[in-house]
């Protein structure tokens, strides 16, 4: 909690009305890849507690769709679902809300136990999810930003990403902590089969 109170992000996001810090995260990744259009219709996977939600529907005047595991308080221009993106039951149910998606995002993080390796390859199974729904809803030359932690898996989850798009560059936000081991897979022009 001292950390928290400490981070310039932390209470940048209260005094700004944000509902995390991650809000910025995605503020700065857009600014500079320009990922969400002022139109797009946007899928943020492990959405909850909203940040990410938030600052998608401000950039566009299109459908921002939310979907956590986790009940999320609701949020204007925002519509929800409660959902495991690791099941097949919730493409599904995304497919009946979405046809199709500009761009997909995903701040999602496991539950870190503290045994790296592990939190490592599940922050990957989630990406891995991740990237599934993306290749599920996105159009033609549709974009894709996820979240991961370092590692020895991430070159061939990299890989496979760059197999599916056109663009792929590996980012860490400014509002990323120092510290932290995450870093953003930002994918841009969906090769739609």
């Amino acid at each position: 909690m001292a950390r928290k109170m400490k981070d310039y992000y932390f209470k940048l996001a209260k005094k700004e009305g944000y509902r995390s810090r991650a809000a910025f995260k995605l503020k700065q990744i857009n600014k500079k890849f320009k990922v969400i259009g002022s139109e797009s219709i946007v899928v943020d996977l492990g959405a909850s507690p909203g940040g990410w939600s938030q600052v998608a529907s401000e950039i566009t005047s299109g459908k921002v769709v939310a979907v956590d595991i986790s009940p999320m308080p609701p949020l204007d221009g925002v519509e929800f679902l409660r959902g495991d993106i690791t099941n097949e039951e919730t493409l599904n149910q995304l497919k009946e809300i979405v046809k199709e998606a500009d761009v997909v995002i995903c701040d999602a993080s496991p539950n870190l136990s503290g045994r790296w390796s592990y939190d490592h390859a599940r922050s990957i199974f989630l990406a891995e999810n991740a990237l599934k729904i993306a290749e599920n809803l996105l159009k033609e030359k549709g974009n894709f930003v996820v979240k991961v932690f370092q590692g020895d898996l991430l070159p061939s989850y990299v890989r496979e990403v760059k197999s599916k798009f056109y663009f792929v560059k590996l980012h860490g936000p400014k509002a990323s902590r120092k510290e932290s081991a995450e870093i953003y897979v930002v994918a841009k022009g969906f090769k739609k089969r």
